[in-house]
């Protein structure tokens, strides 16, 4: 077995005590606290994440904004030098290989922010498209990231930051910030719900900027928080609800497909999927029994099997069991009930409205 992979806040982590798991290949923690206290304070206040093990492969050249419109599926030309984009990575068949923000840092170089468990195959799949001037190189061990989300979060970070933040909006982004004399990327977006900033370092800075924020009072916070979060405001993770065989439109993503743009990877069935509407389709339920749904516990109606889960929570917020399902298209209906299988019970559960949380 290979060893796990350590992001620069590694010896921190040790020396706190605090209990570290495998997350895809990497050493990180679950929780500091607890999964609630850390959930409550995003959502009430202010939250950190140290998300380091996430993945940054640069692509530059005369023909990069070319590529990476032939590559993803959002349209690239529309970036600027202030302006981020979330956008998908896709195969032949239309599956999400990855999701993925994109960064134009200059007018030919970019910087792809992508799933820590994708990185490697990610960089081998752009890595071996031919017929561009284009140069792609993973510098995933340069950087470190942190987020700091929360409603408190933007008052936080301004008060470690000379320039003016009250104007960013989500996706807008700030190169060359100066911290304590750190320079980062200052980034308004995050995958909680809630108003925040990810922070790009270097990986020697992370330790530094990790303690700043810490002596200001933010909460440390661990995956477990980090996935009830994004589930409840309604965020796919790929792997569970997105995957190479799941298409950024059965996702209910479509928003991030741009089929004006030209020819890409997988437009041929994205196309198709968007214009009949695709055979499958991801749908957030609530259940009204006793129970939680776990990733792979079964969807069923009076007729048989419909789907199947693909991520399940007790949203610490509400106290109700959520979750996505991914459905065949015309079972679903707002409001519908029906029943999943959790454990060797039936369990009534009904379709609803996402995000599950609005901030």
């Amino acid at each position: 077995m290979s060893e796990l992979k350590k992001t620069p806040l590694n010896p921190y982590y040790h020396e706190s005590g605090v209990k570290v798991i495998d997350f895809g290949g990497w050493e990180l923690p679950v929780q500091f606290s607890s999964i609630k206290d850390e959930h409550n304070a995003v959502r009430k206040s202010a939250g950190m994440f140290e998300v380091s093990h996430m993945g940054e492969i640069k692509v530059s050249g005369n023909d990069a904004e070319k590529f990476l419109n032939y590559v993803l599926t959002n349209d690239v030309s529309k970036l600027s030098d202030t302006k981020a984009q979330y956008t998908f990575l896709c195969n032949e068949h239309g599956g999400a290989i990855d999701d993925l923000v994109i960064y134009r840092l200059e007018k030919e170089e970019y910087l792809l922010v992508v799933n820590a468990g994708n990185t490697d195959k990610d960089y081998e799949w752009l890595s071996k498209i031919d017929g561009f001037d284009v140069a792609v190189t993973n510098v995933s061990s340069k950087y470190g990231q942190i987020a700091v989300q929360g409603p408190e979060a933007r008052k936080l970070v301004q008060k470690v930051v000379h320039e003016d933040l009250s104007e960013m909006k989500l996706f807008s982004f700030k190169q060359n910030i100066e911290i304590n004399g750190m320079k980062v990327i200052l980034s308004q977006s995050g995958y909680t719900g809630e108003d925040g900033f990810e922070i790009y370092c270097s990986s020697e800075d992370t330790p530094a900027l990790w303690k700043l924020f810490k002596d200001e009072g933010v909460l440390e916070c661990g995956l477990g928080a980090r996935d009830t979060l994004r589930l409840e405001a309604g965020l796919p993770l790929h792997g569970q609800d997105l995957s190479e065989s799941i298409t950024p439109i059965e996702a209910n993503m479509g928003f991030a497909v741009k089929l004006n743009k030209g020819d890409f990877i997988g437009r041929a069935v994205l196309e198709r999927e968007k214009n009949e509407g695709p055979k499958r389709r991801l749908s957030g339920f609530e259940l009204t029994g006793k129970g939680i749904a776990r990733t792979g516990y079964e969807v069923f109606s009076e007729d048989g099997l419909k789907g199947t889960v693909t991520s399940g929570t007790q949203s610490p917020s509400s106290k109700r069991s959520i979750g996505f399902a991914l459905i065949d298209s015309d079972f679903f209906e707002l409001d519908k009930t029906f029943t999943i299988k959790v454990r060797s019970k039936d369990v009534p559960a009904v379709f609803v409205k996402t995000p599950f949380h609005k901030n």
